[in-house]
C-alpha cells in the first residue's frame, strides 16, 4: 500500500437554492420566505482515498458532485460534514480564470497565483521564463489578462500549476478550452509529473481522456460514490447508466418530434440490408462489421438539393464520426416527395461501448428541417485486445 496523500472520509456538502428571485418577493413573503428555500445535496457521506502516484478520474453526469469534490480538496470550499485530509503542495485548475486578477497583467498574475499555491516570490521568479514560454503567450505577457481569451487564460494558469513543483494536480475540464497543441502540450506534461510519481485527479466528460490519462476512476452521482475501480471498469458502469438515460430519451424525442418541410420516418439499422424486413434499432456488432443505416425521408414538396446527414455518437455524447451526402460523399439526391436511403459503413472499428445513431435532413442552404437524435443504438463487444474509442485486434508476433 502506498503512502496516502488524499483522505475523504463521510464528507458531505450542501447548498442552498433560493426560490424567490426578487427583493419584492422577500418583502412580500417576510419570514415565509424561508420556506420556499431547498437544501440541494451536492456530497452525501463520501469516502474515498488516493495514494501517492496515482492518477484518478472523476466522472458522472452534470450535477454529479464531481467539482464539489474537486474544490474541497483543493481548499476552495469547505464541507458540512465529515473530513478531507492532503499531503503535499497542490495545484489546482478549477474554474477558468480562478486566481488571477483581471485587472493585473500576465506577468503580475503568475506571481499572485504562485503565492496562492505557495510559492515565494524568489522562487517565483526561477521559474518565470519557464512559465511564460510554457504558456505561448509572451507577446502578451505584461496584458491585462480582463483581455485575454479563454484559451490564453488556462494558458497561462496550467503553466503557473506544472511548474511549482506540486504533489498533488487537480484538474477540472479546463483542458477542453485550449487548442488541439496545446492540450498535447498537457497531456505531455502529465505524463511527466505521472512518470515523477505525482498524484493527479481528473475530473472529465471524456472517456477517451479519463482512459488515456488515468489508472483508476470514481463514479459520482446524486453526490455518491457509485463505482471506484480501474478505469475500464467504472467507464463500463457509466455506459450502461448512460444506456437508461439513452433509451428513456429515445422514446421522449419520438414523441415530441414534430413534422416541417421534412420528416424523417424512421431510423433502422442492419448488419446487411435483408435484415432491413423487420424493422430494427438496436444491435450488438464485433470489430470489423459492416452497419447498414436506413431511414425514410418525407417532404409535403420537393426540396432540390437537401441533404442527408447522420452522426454516431458515444454513449456519453462524443462524435464518433459524421457523414454527409454532400460534403462527405458527394451524392445529388432525389426531388422527390418520399425517399428511402441506406447508408453503408464498412469495417467499424469501434471499441468497447454503447453508440447511438442520428439521422438530420437540411435544405440546399444547410438549414436544418428535421432530425432525429439518437435514433438507433448499437453495442460494439470486442476480445478486449486494445481499448479506447478506436479497436485494435493487436497480437504479439513473435521473431
Amino acid at each position: 500500500m502506498g503512502v496516502q496523500l488524499i483522505s475523504i472520509e463521510d464528507l458531505t456538502k450542501k447548498f442552498t437554492i433560493r426560490k424567490q428571485k426578487s427583493l419584492k418577493d422577500r418583502l412580500v413573503s417576510g419570514r415565509q420566505g424561508r420556506l420556499h428555500d431547498e437544501r440541494f445535496v451536492a456530497l452525501d457521506k463520501v469516502n474515498l482515498s488516493i495514494d501517492a502516484g496515482e492518477s484518478v478520474g472523476l466522472v458522472g453526469p452534470n450535477g454529479s458532485g464531481k467539482s464539489t469534490l474537486l474544490k474541497i480538496i483543493g481548499g476552495i470550499l469547505a464541507p458540512d460534514g465529515g473530513r478531507v485530509r492532503t499531503r503535499g503542495r497542490i495545484a489546482a485548475l478549477l474554474e477558468l480564470g480562478a486566481g488571477f486578477h483581471p485587472d493585473l497583467s500576465g506577468r503580475e498574475n503568475v506571481f499572485l497565483n504562485a503565492s496562492v499555491l505557495g510559492l515565494k516570490r524568489a522562487e517565483t521568479a526561477k521559474y518565470l521564463d519557464a512559465i511564460v514560454d510554457f504558456s505561448g503567450i509572451e507577446e502578451f505577457i505584461d496584458t491585462q489578462v480582463k483581455f485575454y481569451s479563454s484559451g490564453m487564460y488556462v494558458r497561462l494558469a496550467f503553466a503557473v500549476a506544472v511548474h511549482i513543483d506540486p504533489d498533488i494536480l487537480l484538474v477540472d475540464e479546463v483542458l477542453a478550452v485550449g487548442d488541439e497543441p496545446f492540450q498535447a502540450k498537457c497531456l505531455e506534461k502529465i505524463r511527466e509529473f505521472q512518470a515523477d510519481g505525482r498524484t493527479i485527479v481528473l475530473v472529465s466528460h471524456s472517456p477517451a481522456q479519463v482512459a488515456d490519462t488515468c489508472n483508476r476512476a470514481v463514479v459520482l452521482n446524486n453526490g455518491q460514490v457509485i463505482s471506484d475501480s480501474t478505469t475500464n471498469v467504472s467507464l463500463a458502469r457509466l455506459r450502461r447508466d448512460y444506456q437508461n438515460e439513452i433509451d428513456a430519451q429515445l422514446e421522449a424525442d419520438a414523441a415530441a418530434r414534430t413534422t416541417h418541410r421534412a420528416s424523417i420516418k424512421q431510423v433502422r439499422i442492419a448488419t446487411d440490408t435483408s435484415s432491413f424486413s423487420t424493422e430494427q434499432s438496436r444491435l450488438t456488432l464485433g470489430p470489423g462489421a459492416t452497419l447498414f443505416v436506413r431511414c425514410q425521408v418525407e417532404f409535403p414538396e420537393p426540396v432540390p438539393g437537401w441533404i442527408f446527414h447522420v452522426k454516431i455518437d458515444s454513449a456519453l455524447g462524443g462524435m464518433m464520426t459524421e457523414i454527409s451526402s454532400r460534403d462527405s460523399l458527394k451524392a445529388d439526391l432525389p426531388a422527390e416527395r418520399s425517399v428511402d436511403l441506406t447508408l453503408e459503413l464498412p469495417n467499424l472499428m469501434m471499441g468497447d461501448g454503447v453508440y447511438t445513431v442520428s439521422a438530420y435532413v437540411f435544405d440546399g442552404d444547410a438549414v436544418l428541417l428535421d432530425v432525429v437524435s439518437r435514433g438507433a443504438v448499437f453495442k460494439m463487444e470486442t476480445a478486449g485486445n486494445s481499448s479506447g474509442p478506436v479497436y485494435s485486434d493487436a497480437r504479439l508476433v513473435w521473431p
